[in-house]
């Protein structure tokens, strides 16, 4: 008899959303992913789009693309744009459900002119910084003058606000709440602003905009959204969308949900501090391969197959946590594991003479692309007399346990033959610049050479007429510290950048067929790590996109 499948496992807003189908309170889930238009995706928008496109998939549901663009001023077309490859590239789509705040303008209007004709709301004349002294803690907030005018005197001043008789700045709505509330947000909060702004979509139609806080909530409102799905940090706003919904005339009523937001280590999320990198020219741009944006990681080598399996293993929670960034890089290298092709890469290169080779002869030997993947197949490597090895793989004066070359001693070249160092030429400063060894042909096919019994270390090579030269980068941690944030007194958050977070090397040696790899392919570099292409460089440029699993723990044991 067979056992029994274990009953899958929901996480929080799975299960409130099962009970809400189950009950009727719900008829078919609908999600929305809202971002600003304002910056690029970053690793933690990644979780927010695999929670709600996949919450809606996972119950036969659907799911919004709704850009929340409130703020002219900050936003572009060009975001809307990159954001929307970020989403396909992770593998969601939207479909028609292509939405903009901007879309709802006139019924957030007409549902402001709502508020102020019930009570509720009020056109008020303080400056920004008197609206900020009047709400601040600890005391009670103070009561704006405005908030005694008559719903026909603010109704008035409204619709002239709309109508541009006023500067910017000089007025706002505000919502009638309650000033002396422990919550910020509900002391009568800004609703619009008068702001003389071009809008991407609307162009100069407005020249008031509503706050976030009151556009979102009513464009899930007005899409029909189920349940909004927010980070915690929204928590404190759930009071605020719900009055806004007990006091408008909303049909359908959203529910939100907060869940804890994505933090990694060695990573910075913040908009500010990172256009701060690259006007400081700490790095080169938006898609930066150090940086977190969506972009960025793309152009590093990560895949969407990695990221979504990294956010599926860290779940959904209600608290806020941060993730070790090993845990994303084991998810990518599961992933380019099984997917990557093998190639031969020497970074550092150090020239290898085989002095009994056959002159003039270049044998094919038969390499695997990927253990992995028997449909991969495999290739042919030629092999002769010139070779390159790292130049870590030999060691004149090794230490204990060190399995690679030695003046005396014997490597195997993968898929090749075993060979013995038998001479060292040097330059004159003493730097090692060739070695010349002697080759066992017997050995070919993984076969023990004649003399000295069993070899224990397996080196990596590039035959040195066949070749290619590349530029190869090699990305680190961004950030030193597993918190940037955490700085001794008097310190800042630039103190903890890595000063090793990049190596270019230039002069690699890489096998020939490495030249036509398209931008963006990747591969695993035998015993180096995984690779890819850079996709803005015009040269033949390689990333490291991440080491292999315990490579460097393992170069550290052998000395």
């Amino acid at each position: 008899m067979s056992e029994p499948e274990a009953p899958e496992r929901l996480n929080f807003v799975e299960k409130i959303v099962t009970e809400d189908l189950s009950s009727g309170r719900t008829q078919q889930v609908h999600t929305r992913f809202p971002p600003e238009p304002n910056g690029y995706l970053h690793i933690g928008h990644a979780k927010a789009i695999c929670i709600n496109f996949g919450l809606a998939t996972k119950f036969g549901g659907v799911c919004n693309l709704r850009f929340d663009d409130t703020n002219p001023a900050k936003e572009d077309v060009e975001y809307v744009e990159a954001i929307q490859a970020d989403i396909r590239w992770l593998g969601f789509d939207w479909g028609e459900r292509l939405y903009f705040a901007s879309g709802w303008f006139e019924e957030l209007y007409q549902f402001a002119e709502h508020l102020v004709q019930t009570g509720h709301a009020y056109v008020c004349d303080l400056s920004a910084e008197e609206v900020r002294e009047y709400r601040a803690f600890p005391e009670p907030g103070r009561n704006s003058p405005g908030r005694e005018r008559t719903p026909e005197e603010s109704l008035d001043l409204l619709r002239r606000m709309k109508a541009g008789e006023f500067p910017d700045g000089s007025r706002t709505l505000r919502a009638k709440i309650d000033m002396a509330s422990p919550n910020i947000n509900l002391r009568d909060p800004v609703l619009y602003r008068i702001a003389r702004a071009t809008h991407h979509r609307t162009g100069d139609d407005w020249c008031i905009y509503p706050m976030y806080d009151f556009a979102h909530g009513q464009s899930d409102a007005l899409e029909g959204i189920t349940h909004s799905l927010c980070s915690l940090e929204f928590e404190n706003h759930r009071p605020l969308y719900n009055w806004f919904l007990d006091h408008l005339p909303i049909e359908k009523r959203p529910q939100q949900t907060e869940f804890a937001r994505l933090a990694l280590t060695y990573t910075m999320v913040s908009k500010r501090k990172l256009l701060q990198l690259i006007e400081e020219k700490v790095v080169e741009g938006w898609s930066d391969p150090r940086m977190p944006t969506l972009r960025a990681l793309r152009r590093r080598g990560y895949t969407p197959e990695a990221i979504r399996s990294f956010i599926d293993t860290i779940g959904v929670a209600k608290f806020n946590s941060t993730v070790d960034l090993v845990v994303l890089e084991n998810a990518l290298r599961g992933d380019l594991n099984r997917s990557a092709q093998r190639r031969m890469g020497v970074l550092r290169p150090l020239k290898v003479t085989i002095t009994n080779w056959p002159e003039g002869q270049t044998e094919q030997l038969e390499a695997v692309n990927n253990p992995e993947d028997e449909s991969a197949g495999s290739r042919t490597m030629p092999f002769g007399s010139e070779l390159w090895i790292e130049q870590d793989d030999f060691r004149e004066e090794p230490p204990p346990k060190f399995f690679r070359l030695k003046p005396g001693g014997k490597v195997r070249l993968r898929y090749a033959y075993v060979i013995t160092c038998d001479e060292v030429v040097k330059d004159d400063a003493g730097n090692v610049t060739e070695l010349r060894c002697t080759y066992h042909p017997e050995t070919r096919g993984g076969q023990k050479p004649a003399e000295g019994g069993k070899v224990k270390g397996i080196v990596h090579w590039v035959n040195a007429q066949h070749c290619v030269d590349a530029e190869v980068r090699l990305y680190d941690h961004l950030f030193s510290k597993e918190n940037p944030e955490d700085v001794e007194e008097g310190g800042h958050w630039r103190d903890n950048l890595n000063p090793d977070s990049l190596e270019v090397l230039g002069g690699a040696k890489l096998e020939l067929a490495l030249a036509d790899a398209a931008p963006g392919e990747k591969f695993q570099f035998e015993r180096l790590g995984y690779f890819c292409r850079d996709t803005e460089s015009a040269g033949l440029v390689f990333n490291r996109t991440v080491t292999l699993r315990d490579s460097w723990a393992k170069i550290e044991q052998q000395g």
